[in-house]
């Protein structure tokens, strides 16, 4: 019996030692020196120390990144890290440095390292390129997944165009974008410019593992998906009920506000976009489908000092009167047009409610901004910026009753709060490009 036993054990050792617990996993680290590994950019210190890299904070010295040797595509890529209070980093993925590119300068996607009260970790950040592109506004219920003072398991997912993000098992991103599909990954040290009080912070990583064949996709968790590709509708988006207004070249779902047919002049559709000309006839556009409570995705650039918007809540006085989303270049249309009040400036409520902007989320002329209108069964809306909320409110409620009641809407008697109505864009005389309009009833 006992000779079974034994038998019995022995196999399921060898067993286990041909699997392996990490089966298929790659070590990028060895625990003793940084073979594999080179420092570009700035001079932060990286040491081993006990089994981990340790990265110390240095004045005077610009941002500084350990990077991987080699170069990575698909992958899924795991790391431990244990950072100081108050310290600023982030995990480098599909990334370059090219001399070509501002000198060298490392750039690409970062999966942010964030302590601070803010508590993006696990955001994902263009390093030197774009800016941020998932800020955890956008997932709110996942900023309390770093802990401080405690190793801090993160997971990077990049399968093709898919990139998604995990911090200590907590699904955080979810970004399609095609920008950069291969590159190195590297370990931040932010620079702290001459601040002495910042100097000899450190962070700590351990167990950096890399999976690069057999890759299968993790199952889609119903975080928000921030699409880059142009017009594209992801897997993640259909199963949250998302559909196409727009697929970069037809028109079909449009008509003109005064017809049945899509207008014959001030449109056009080219190049993946659905453009407003210069000098139209302000002949708008509606969807000819009716949609109640809804969220709303688009894409739009301007030319200097253009104006249009998006509009909704419309039906009780006409397909062209109701709440909009103001789309205006705030910086060069009160020079060449005319002052703006604070409620008809881009995202605002317009005539309304001001949009509450941080300049680092609005891009200008020439740039592709991200739009998001969410009406919510409750009458709650919320008007959303490059992946900032910046307008609030809810239909129908007394602060929003006084507010029609002061404006030049008060004599539309249920002004924006028709239960059903299209979705319209408006031709504002001014040339408007958008892309990427998709929409989903909630």
């Amino acid at each position: 019996m006992k000779r079974i036993l034994y038998f019995s054990i022995a196999i399921l050792i060898l067993n286990s030692c041909a699997s392996g617990p990490d089966d298929g996993w790659t070590e990028l680290f060895n625990g003793k020196d940084l073979t594999g590994w080179k420092q570009l950019n700035g001079e932060a210190k990286y040491e081993v120390v006990d089994g981990m890299i340790v990265g110390t904070t240095v004045v005077n010295t610009p941002n500084s990144f350990l990077c991987t040797e080699q170069d990575y595509s698909d992958f899924i890529f795991e790391v431990e890290l244990l950072v100081e209070a108050n310290m600023n980093s982030g995990i480098q993925f599909r990334s370059e440095s090219k001399p070509e590119y501002n000198n060298g300068r490392v750039h690409g996607y970062q999966c942010e390292v964030d302590p601070s009260d803010r508590a993006w970790s696990a955001g994902i950040f263009d390093e030197a390129r774009r800016g941020w592109l998932y800020p955890l506004d956008l997932n709110p219920d996942a900023k309390p997944a770093l802990k401080m003072g405690e190793w801090n398991r993160y997971r990077i997912e990049c399968i093709g165009n898919s990139i998604k993000t995990w911090l200590n098992g907590v699904p955080v991103s979810h970004l399609i974008d095609d920008m950069t599909p291969k590159g190195f990954i590297a370990l931040q040290v932010h620079g702290i410019g001459s601040s002495k009080e910042k100097e000899g912070r450190q962070i700590k990583w351990r167990n950096i593992r890399i999976k690069t064949e057999n890759l299968e996709p993790s199952p889609n968790e119903g975080v928000y998906v921030v699409n880059l590709v142009p017009n594209n509708l992801s897997g993640a988006e259909k199963e949250q009920g998302f559909k196409l207004l727009f697929d970069g070249q037809t028109a079909d779902n449009f008509k003109s506000v005064e017809g049945d047919t899509f207008p014959a002049e001030g449109w056009q559709v080219s190049d993946g976009m659905l453009t407003v000309l210069e000098g139209g006839k302000g002949n708008s556009i509606i969807t000819k489908e009716e949609f109640g409570p809804f969220e709303l995705k688009f894409d739009f650039m301007f030319t200097e000092g253009a104006n249009s918007g998006i509009k909704y809540g419309l039906g009780n006085n006409g397909p062209s009167v109701g709440l909009e989303y103001q789309v205006i270049d705030d910086k060069n249309y009160p020079v060449l047009k005319g002052e703006l009040n604070d409620n008809q400036t881009l995202a605002s409520l317009y005539d309304l409610i001001p949009a509450v902007k941080d300049a680092r989320f609005v891009k200008g002329v020439g740039e592709w901004n991200q739009g998001r209108i969410i009406l919510f069964p409750d009458n709650r809306v919320e008007h959303w910026l490059n992946g900032r909320k910046v307008v609030e409110f809810t239909r129908g409620s007394e602060e929003f009753n006084k507010l029609v009641a002061g404006s030049k809407f008060a004599e539309r008697e249920g002004f924006g709060m028709a239960e059903r109505g299209p979705i319209h864009i408006q031709e504002h005389n001014d040339e408007v490009h958008f892309r990427s309009i998709k929409i989903r009833e909630l």
